[in-house]
């Protein structure tokens, strides 16, 4: 590949050959498009590059094994045989049965009392048969009354009033000053039975309970597994005990289970805030583990509208965590379809198996006892497809990115240097590279925009939430082709110049780009930076290598296919760590910029964009036609469309108390881009005559939001109907009425309200009081 190339070009009849030298006597590239005003002549086929149906067959083969690699690394839930400590079977027997209630939202008889009732029972029958054992386990039931304010969803101040927690506490029966805490909730949304979010987690931590309090050996420090029962309410009960639970104060740190989605792998997306001893701890511990710093990253960066009990214990407990949620068809995650029977007893095992070692492993630790003193800074983790963690301190991280990237730019420059290369000329070649493929991206995602907005005006978006592999057809063969058809027309502004070089450019652009974005990660601290770091790092030691190789092989289709294979499968092993679904756009980007070179080692790709050309004209064609509609009511594959719905009473008053308006209606909210598109032919009164209209001068534009998620929901509709007459109707009450010492009259009143001051008025201070007993 070092070697001269000597490519020649054959003039028409009667006219003088001419050769054109790669080394000594090369033209101008990128600037220089003929020979002395000669027209434009494809070069000889170069015997060396790869028929374009084996390139065809070898991208299609790696595409292949790397889809395989990454659903078996997802469907394979637990890796070797269970060690018998956890008990799937029995837990699963608690999930059917907290599931077996219903809906249970905070407030209802199913929360309160059912549910209640069931885990007191399970956890007297582990604390009767564990009595002769090492251990004690103390039960206690907190009903908390509070106020906090939180910064989320807009902001608010939420008051909660006798919510239930169960707390237990496990510790060898000398006691224990030092405490791990476990956390699940048992509420649910309405309509929802909660089997994922979070009834599983809560089977999963009786049966953990059930196995450390039988077990021979006393921990060293003790545990308290709490049972929340208002987390929906927007993370109510965590507040409530770890503000005002005597226990609170010797937690030292915590576990989180929570759920994104149904069933699958849970995944450690938040550890911290610094204290990396707990990530090592995991990586220790875990038996199937299954992180990413990227996943913690993005959830912590507000692009995901949701937050879990961490958020509580850590800024009002200032307590260090670790962060689980199952994030499996989110389709589902918070409805109807959210029953037990949708989660494997493998992904109950593989979450017990791991929940248990973490918290035996950290019961156990001298690091628990002060855990301040091993806070030092944050950690870069993450997984290799499911069998091992990789984690490291993030200073180390940054000290490690810069090597790479100072070893990138040493090549490069290097390279420039190299005889032959001209030095300028070669700076020249690569920026002129560097543009191209800058515009090759431009182009591609202009292009899928273009199809996409195409798609939106047909009345066929969001046709990919229930056919990915269609949209993956469409979007995919749009983009592919139009990158691959870049790269082809870029060919011809090099003259005399053999493909492997210019592959061999090509390559350099990529290790270029992906420097760039390793050092401006770095610079803002990012510890996601880890994923250019590894696709500089092995791409680059791998090149390295066959090119020493390739001096003492030559061009053989062997030393090709290993040339082109070895970097570019370490390069784009990165999709198989981004596994989340949030991440799949990433990962599909990783694996195209780390491909641009394998263009120009093809002999012709024009019946690859022939055959792209065709699945994305056919696919067009039947996403144009409607065949692929966005919902489905499959019970084995649901894909239900979210609508928000309050049947409301509505009494506007002016500032003197007189009634301006009242009405009554059905007020809908649609959480998706295609709103009532899809509803208004079954139902016709349900169109745009009533669509509502923001009052700027009413609080959440006068609608009654029971969160302030109004930011969320761009597209509402108000269907008259008649008056709510509800069974028992929300009451104002004057609670007390007190004349005080200097003349003023103070009043208690009992009601629900949102609160907005007039434009005129402003507001100095409020207090939100505990309830006043009579």
């Amino acid at each position: 590949m070092e070697g001269d190339t000597t490519v020649r070009r054959i003039k028409p009849f009667g006219t003088q050959q001419y050769v054109a030298q790669d080394n000594n006597g090369a033209q101008d590239r990128c600037e220089n498009n003929g020979y002395n005003g000669e027209p434009k002549r494809k070069p000889e086929v170069n015997l060396y590059l790869l028929r374009e149906g084996l390139a065809a067959s070898l991208v299609s083969v790696f595409i292949l094994v790397l889809w395989a690699l990454v659903h078996l690394s997802l469907q394979q839930l637990v890796i070797g045989k269970p060690t018998g400590e956890f008990n799937a079977v029995r837990a699963r027997q608690h999930l059917e049965q907290i599931t077996s209630a219903g809906p249970r939202p905070v407030g209802s008889q199913e929360n309160e009392v059912l549910t209640v009732g069931y885990l007191l029972k399970q956890i007297e029958d582990i604390q009767v048969e564990t009595a002769a054992g090492p251990h004690q386990l103390t039960i206690d039931i907190q009903r908390p009354t509070g106020t906090f304010s939180i910064d989320f969803l807009g902001g608010f101040t939420s008051f909660y009033d006798h919510i239930t927690n169960i707390a237990v506490r496990l510790e060898p029966k000398g006691g224990a000053q030092h405490l791990m805490l476990a956390n699940c909730h048992f509420d649910t949304v309405a309509n929802s039975p909660g089997a994922s979010d979070d009834a599983v987690s809560c089977a999963v931590m009786l049966e953990v309970l059930h196995s450390l309090a039988n077990q021979s050996t006393p921990l060293n420090h003790g545990v308290i597994f709490l049972f929340n029962g208002a987390e929906e309410n927007v993370l109510q009960a965590s507040h409530g005990f770890i503000t005002q639970h005597p226990w609170a104060k010797q937690v030292r740190a915590f576990i989180n289970l929570e759920a994104a989605g149904v069933g699958g792998k849970e995944v450690v997306f938040q550890t911290g805030p610094e204290n990396p001893w707990l990530v090592q701890a995991y990586v220790h511990a875990a038996k199937h583990p299954f992180a990413s710093v990227v996943g913690q990253e993005v959830f912590q960066s507000g692009v995901i509208p949701s937050d879990t009990d961490f958020r509580i214990f850590r800024d009002f407990g200032n307590i260090p965590g670790i962060d689980l949620a199952f994030i499996e068809n989110g389709f589902i995650y918070h409805t109807k379809y959210d029953t037990a029977n949708r989660i494997l007893t493998d992904s109950i095992q593989r979450a017990g198996d791991n929940i248990l070692a973490v918290l035996k492993y950290l019961a156990m630790s001298e690091k628990l006892a002060d855990s301040s003193e091993y806070r030092h800074g944050n950690m870069v983790f993450f997984d290799l497809l499911g069998v091992i963690v990789v984690a490291y301190p993030a200073r180390v991280g940054t000290i490690l990115n810069y090597m790479v990237a100072t070893a990138t730019f040493l090549y490069l420059a290097k390279k420039a240097s190299m005889p032959g290369h001209g030095g300028g000329r070669y700076v020249r070649d690569l920026a002129c590279a560097t543009g191209v493929a800058l515009l090759s991206w431009f182009v591609t995602l202009l292009s899928v925009l273009i199809v996409a907005l195409l798609v939106t005006l047909l009345g066929r978006s969001m046709f990919w939430y229930n056919h990915f592999y269609a949209s993956v057809c469409l979007y995919g063969a749009a983009a592919t082709g139009k990158m691959i058809l870049i790269h082809t027309l870029a060919k011809n502004l090099y003259y005399g110049v053999s493909e492997w070089k210019l592959g061999d450019l090509y390559f350099d652009v990529s290790l270029l780009l992906w420097c760039c974005s390793l050092v401006w990660l770095t610079q803002h601290g990012l510890c996601s930076a880890y994923a250019p770091m590894l696709m500089v790092a092995f791409p680059l030691a791998t090149r390295l290598l066959l090119a020493k190789e390739f001096k003492h092989r030559g061009k053989d289709l062997i030393s090709k296919v290993n040339y082109v294979y070895a970097h570019t499968c370490i390069s784009c092993h990165l999709s198989c760590i981004f596994k989340c679904p949030f991440l799949l756009l990433f990962s599909n980007t990783c694996s195209c910029l780390c491909q641009l070179h394998f263009i120009y080692l093809v002999r012709s790709t024009k019946r690859i964009m022939a055959g792209l050309g065709f699945v994305f004209t056919i696919m067009f064609l039947l996403v144009s036609c409607g065949l692929f509609f966005p919902y489905s009511g499959d019970l084995d594959s649901p894909r239900p469309k979210r609508v928000f719905l309050q049947h409301t009473t509505r009494t506007f008053h002016n500032l003197q108390g007189q009634v301006e308006s009242r009405d009554s209606g059905l007020w809908i909210n649609s959480f998706d881009y295609t709103g009532m598109q899809h509803i208004t032919p079954h139902i016709p009164e349900i169109n745009e005559t009533v669509r509502t209209r923001c009052r700027e001068d009413r609080p959440f534009c006068g609608y009654p939001w029971f969160l302030p998620v109004k930011f969320l929901s761009r597209s509402n509709w108000y269907l008259p109907a008649p008056e709510v007459s509800p069974s028992s109707p929300v009451e104002f009450s004057l609670l007390s009425k007190e004349e005080t010492s200097w003349g003023t009259i103070k009043m208690t009143f009992s009601l629900t309200l949102t609160w907005q001051p007039f434009d005129t008025c402003l507001t100095k201070n409020y207090i939100l009081a505990m309830r006043i007993s009579a």
